[in-house]
């Protein structure tokens, strides 16, 4: 049992540490001695646990996967989803400021050679896992009645998924794009324009967790 723990803990910091040297040095030309001497793990020991880079990259893709669907499949029926969108959002970019393997995952799927050298299954294309989900909050937004008239949920959803991949992508150079104050002036700018005037008075704009008050129903005039 505590080989196996000891096992467990091993991996977990070659992950990590991989997560790290992919992001900084990118996956083409991140070694496996930079790896292993992150982590402190011998090469012989990296090896024993992952057969080369792509299999540290995959196990990457993995961990920042389950990490996303945490934060993705949360929402209570009954709940108002536009509401869950604008929470997971602001979970998402929490993630991505403070967790080298969800930062180092959404950029490995933006690397071809990456892709390339692992399975390709689209549960570890992450940007393509939020996308669906994104849309699926938003059919759910419209069967909810929560959809202002004429928005259509498929449109909404490509805009909010093209901003949020334009924040990761950003954030990753400059970390202010991931603060939970430039999420809400988006979304403070965006809810007026998609939500039902009847339910826009319910709708925090900087997330329900953070404590923060709701849109001022006139926001949409």
């Amino acid at each position: 049992m505590v080989k196996q723990e000891r096992a467990a803990r091993t991996r977990e910091s070659l992950v990590r540490a991989a997560a790290e040297v992919f992001t900084e040095e990118g996956f083409v030309t991140a070694s496996i001695a930079a790896i292993s001497k992150r982590a402190g793990v011998s090469a012989g020991g990296l090896h024993f646990h992952f057969g080369n880079k792509a299999a540290l990259a995959e196990a990457v893709l993995v961990r920042a996967s389950e990490a996303v669907r945490v934060i993705t499949v949360s929402r209570l029926s009954g709940g108002n989803a536009l509401q869950v969108l604008v929470d997971s959002t602001h979970d998402l970019m929490a993630l991505l400021a403070h967790d080298p393997v969800v930062s180092a995952g959404f950029g490995l799927c933006a690397t071809a050679s990456a892709r390339a050298d692992h399975d390709g299954g689209d549960g570890f294309d992450l940007r393509r896992q939020w996308r669906r989900w994104v849309e699926a909050m938003f059919r759910a937004a419209d069967q909810e009645g929560r959809l202002a008239d004429g928005v259509s949920p498929d449109d909404a959803a490509a805009a909010v998924v093209a901003a949020i991949v334009g924040f990761e992508v950003l954030g990753a150079a400059e970390q202010g794009w991931f603060a939970q104050s430039s999420l809400t002036r988006y979304w403070t700018l965006m809810l007026p324009r998609i939500a039902a005037r009847g339910s826009l008075g319910e709708l925090v704009a900087d997330g329900s967790r953070a404590g923060g008050s709701p849109l001022p129903v006139g926001a949409a005039d």
